[in-house]
């Protein structure tokens, strides 16, 4: 029940309350639409839950790993840094399912008829999310933090990996699920309900848009993982703590920090061109180009508007082209074509997303992508060299890189959902039609309360972090006798 409901209810008690509330509400969000605080609740909520998401599955498979060299050479400076990264992607993950749960309660909030579209099919593999992957992940992971000395060696191993396998698989049913929105397959639309309808399961789980967002989310979730640990560790060495833990850490951070970047900037290719293809105004908007261009060019930067006439700019020539057909005299559509094209199939209406998101959230995404590649392979050259330990300038870059691939995790995502704008799902259902028809007072409600829980949250996660993080690995206490083993 929220505060709305609380003051209904009181009205006939206390009709003064609730008329000044709708009031101060009717003021305060004049010209202010439902649909636009839906999105912008949407926008926030789902904005901070994914800082959590790919670092639990990048840091959850590190950590696998690192304890699988500890049980491989029973060094303890391995298992130090286990326990070390272990603590930090327990917080991580715990905030993670915190802010996870609200993201379900919004589609019946304040995107029912969007719910009711595509329930049939949206509710298959977020089911199978919840009852596989997730119980998956946090089962083996009770396991994982309760059976230390309880289970065998060998099973307390297995349950950090079953544990990381959970949060990879979970991945999965979420990315298969928002795939299905940005390339609609395997349904029929209901001529009754005229809803969407799965007849085909096997042909949303193969969708070629999944493949290939599932990849790159994969990839930049490994590589958000393994720069934090990087970041850390680097931290840590500058100031000499546990240099035999951290040295190792280092090492195995730098090798996925480069195996990951080189996936993840491959795959992002890879979208491109798929993208031209399945939603070719996304392309048209991340350039600004109006006008269909063969041998089209690439801005690296622009000064001034982008309706066309800018001040300055930088182009490279040819590289859209190659970038979105992958030939250099390619042709790719304008903005004016295409949306000329959608008017003809669709109706009247605007079918170009917000440009100037689009332009800059692409750039920045691939700008900090070729960067943390970069970190990766000095990280590799110095590893060659035996310095990485005594680089004081790569250990302060390393350091400063942190927040690196959070920032393109989340401007990679707006870019993939503003950019599929006006559709909530592409070619079937509009945005604007999906929002529950309530009062924006409702929504103005819920979304104050979520940003002020969240930004509470966000205080207490980066707190915690902080706080563990500047903890050096703590030496292990002298061997004493263990608990009789369970398996």
């Amino acid at each position: 029940m929220n505060i709305i409901t609380l003051l209904r209810g009181k009205t006939e008690r206390d009709s003064g309350i609730y008329r000044v509330y709708v009031l101060a509400m009717d003021t305060l969000l004049a010209g202010v639409s439902t649909l636009s605080l839906a999105r912008w609740q949407f926008a926030v909520t789902t904005v901070f839950h994914f800082l959590f998401v790919p670092l639990t599955i990048g840091l959850g498979l590190l950590v696998a790993v690192l304890q699988s060299a500890a049980y491989r050479t029973k060094d303890e400076a391995w298992e130090r840094a286990t326990r070390f990264f272990g603590k930090l992607f327990l917080v991580n993950f715990a905030i993670g399912v915190v802010t996870g749960i609200v993201q379900e309660f919004q589609f019946g909030m304040d995107w029912s008829r969007y719910s009711v579209f595509v329930g049939n099919i949206f509710g298959a593999p977020l089911a199978i999310e919840g009852l596989l992957a997730f119980f998956m992940e946090s089962t083996f992971l009770g396991v994982w933090i309760f059976g230390r000395g309880r289970v065998s060696d060998k099973v307390h191993l297995a349950s950090i990996w079953l544990a990381s396998l959970g949060t990879i698989l979970s991945a999965a049913f979420i990315v298969a699920a928002n795939s299905w929105m940005q390339h609609p397959v395997g349904y029929t639309i209901d001529p009754v309900s005229h809803q969407a309808v799965m007849n085909n399961f096997w042909a949303v789980m193969t969708n070629s848009t999944f493949l290939l967002a599932y990849g790159h989310v994969l990839f930049s979730a490994f590589l958000t993982g393994s720069v934090f640990m990087l970041a850390v560790s680097a931290w840590h060495l500058r100031r000499s703590h546990d240099t035999e833990a951290f040295s190792k850490a280092i090492r195995i951070a730098i090798v996925v920090t480069m195996i990951s970047s080189l996936g993840t900037i491959f795959l992002g290719d890879s979208q491109a061109k798929q993208m031209t293809t399945q939603q070719p105004m996304k392309m048209a908007a991340a350039e600004a180009l109006y006008t269909t261009s063969s041998g089209a060019s690439f801005s690296l930067l622009t000064i001034g508007d982008l309706s066309g006439n800018p001040v300055f700019q930088v182009r490279v020539p040819h590289i859209l082209s190659v970038l979105a057909t992958n030939t250099w005299n390619g042709k790719v559509e304008g903005i004016h074509e295409l949306q000329a094209a959608a008017a003809k199939k669709y109706g009247a209406g605007s079918y170009v997303p917000v440009i100037w998101i689009l332009y800059w959230s692409f750039r920045v995404m691939v700008g900090l992508g070729f960067l943390l590649l970069a970190l990766g392979a000095i990280g590799l050259w110095l590893m060659r060299k035996h310095r990485v330990e005594t680089s004081k300038r790569f250990l302060r870059f390393a350091t400063w890189m942190a927040l690196a691939p959070f920032i393109a995790n989340s401007v990679g995502w707006i870019f993939t959902e503003v950019g599929r704008q006006p559709w909530v799902v592409y070619g079937l259902l509009k945005t604007s039609h999906a929002v529950t028809l309530i009062a924006p007072g409702y929504v103005a409600a819920s979304f104050i309360g979520f940003t002020a829980i969240y930004s509470l949250l966000a205080v207490v996660e980066i707190g915690l972090l902080l706080r563990l993080a500047k903890v050096p690995a703590a030496p292990l206490a002298p061997a004493q006798a263990e608990p009789e083993l369970i398996y």
